[in-house]
């Protein structure tokens, strides 16, 4: 598979993410629903703790695209979902880290919403990944 970005500015860049991405060449797709803090049960972690609940939530979502025989260098689109956009915003430090080794800033949308399926929830992400 092989990845061309396109960033006719490089304000996104500053914030981790590209503005596009062309994906040439990939043979599969997979699409993750949305990963939160929840544990292997489903039970939500880390209630009030934006920084803890980012941290599960990306663990989880490595742990699906791993079943999948992928990784973070996969992810070609991430759909953000917070409760608290500035919150997540400071904490988003975390998608750097975990991202950064891949060298992939895969296209990102980070929406602002009132509440996630389960309250105590705080953050969600979703992916799509190619191979």
């Amino acid at each position: 598979m092989k990845r061309s970005t396109v960033n006719p500015w490089d304000w996104s860049l500053k914030l981790g993410y590209n503005q596009a991405e062309m994906i040439e060449g990939a043979t599969r797709q997979v699409i993750c629903a949305g990963q939160t803090a929840v544990d292997s049960e489903g039970n939500p972690q880390h209630p009030g703790d934006m920084r803890g609940q980012i941290s599960l939530a990306l663990d989880n979502l490595e742990a699906v695209l791993k079943g999948a025989a992928m990784d973070l260098s996969n992810v070609t689109k991430l759909g953000v979902y917070a409760t608290d956009v500035d919150e997540a915003l400071k904490n988003l430090d975390l998608m750097g880290m975990r991202f950064g080794p891949h060298q992939v800033a895969p296209p990102m949308t980070l929406l602002g919403v009132t509440r996630l399926a389960i309250p105590s929830l705080l953050f969600e992400i979703e992916a799509t990944a190619a191979a």
